[in-house]
């Protein structure tokens, strides 16, 4: 298998059998994240260096405009998409085997966890994993400890308050909050 076949197979959403090809070839790959990762995490790096480090890691060019404060997790990297001027402070957890968007703009707080595989309910295919995407949208702002479950989209403009687990689509220009999160007002005049 390819990386080309992997990410395909993760963008349909195909359900990934334990001890498959393509969950063996998962497990093979997170090897260049943890070693990119590792490095990140383990001194310090002028914020161009970081964009050299995450374009390896994710496998397209990063904006210089990016910035990231490590320690940074992943355990893929490669189906991460970064948009100019995004910000992600440090600690963050992005499992992205499921493809992680983030539009420009964006600020993901401390702490904050995008998880983009779900487990099988059943506990005969437990470890079987169904893969749905995360976008987050242009300027939208997601406070620290945020949690976003797999396939949801949080709209342009939209704030996460702190701790929230976000596990429905946020609209643009909404701010949410709570565990789930629910809506708790507009945003006007932006």
């Amino acid at each position: 298998m390819t990386l080309e076949e992997f990410l395909a197979a993760m963008d349909r959403g195909q359900t990934v059998k334990a001890n498959s090809k393509t969950h063996l070839f998962m497990h093979a790959a997170s090897q260049e994240s943890l070693r990119l990762t590792a490095e990140l995490n383990g001194r310090y790096h002028t914020p161009e260096e970081i964009c050299e480090i995450m374009t390896q890691l994710t496998g397209r060019p990063v904006d210089p405009s990016f910035r990231v404060f490590p320690p940074f997790y992943t355990d893929c990297g490669k189906n991460i998409r970064i948009g100019k001027n995004v910000f992600v402070n440090a600690c963050c957890c992005f499992q992205d085997q499921g493809g992680i968007t983030l539009g420009d703009g964006a600020l993901i707080g401390h702490r904050v966890t995008l998880a983009t595989l779900n487990h099988g309910e059943m506990a005969e295919n437990r470890g079987d994993l169904t893969p749905a995407p995360i976008v987050i949208g242009r300027n939208a702002w997601l406070g620290a400890n945020v949690t976003v479950v797999p396939g949801v989209t949080i709209g342009d403009g939209a704030i996460v308050a702190a701790g929230a687990v976000v596990t429905q689509d946020v609209p643009p220009m909404t701010v949410v909050g709570g565990v789930p999160a629910r809506k708790i007002r507009d945003l006007r005049g932006a």
